[in-house]
């Protein structure tokens, strides 16, 4: 169990579940502050890393970024299904492209455990634990990893 957040968020935890090239990750509903389809998305020259380019939001200009590109798999066109997840973490307010948002699930703290030790790739770096709901294990994004003040604030990308 992953007791230093018990602190945050009581005994369960509150996530929503996206799929990403056929993997579910859960981000926490608290980071969550919307959900919408994919909008045009203006591209910036020299954008860093993931950052695939800025939208208007409610008069807010947000960077994106494609998590298909983060955790290192293969980029594909937007379809009906796909969304951005609109996240906070760390002061910065950010898109997250995903291929689809499945669903929201309470788990209790007991069922999530620290990503294993032994498993490493582009996309480990920016898990918080593992959960288990049902038969599925979801993989809980740490956005504070994933949403690096370098990309969110360098040059035109400041949100």
């Amino acid at each position: 169990m992953l007791e230093k957040d018990r602190s945050l968020y009581g005994d369960e935890e509150q996530v929503v579940v996206c799929d990403v090239a056929g993997e579910s990750f859960a981000i926490a509903i608290q980071q969550v502050n919307t959900i919408v389809p994919v909008p045009e998305i203006t591209a910036v020259p020299g954008a860093p890393g993931d950052v695939v380019g800025v939208i208007n939001l409610r008069g807010s200009i947000l960077p994106v970024i494609d998590l298909r590109m983060k955790f290192g798999v293969e980029v594909r066109p937007a379809d009906k299904d796909t969304r951005i997840v609109v996240v906070e973490a760390g002061g910065h307010t950010a898109g997250l492209i995903v291929d689809a948002v499945i669903e929201t699930v309470t788990l209790p703290l007991s069922d999530i455990e620290p990503p294993p030790s032994t498993i490493q790739g582009t996309g480990t770096a920016y898990l918080r634990g593992v959960g288990k709901s049902g038969d599925r294990l979801l993989l809980i994004v740490d956005l504070d990893r994933l949403l690096t003040v370098e990309e969110l604030t360098s040059g035109q990308l400041a949100a």
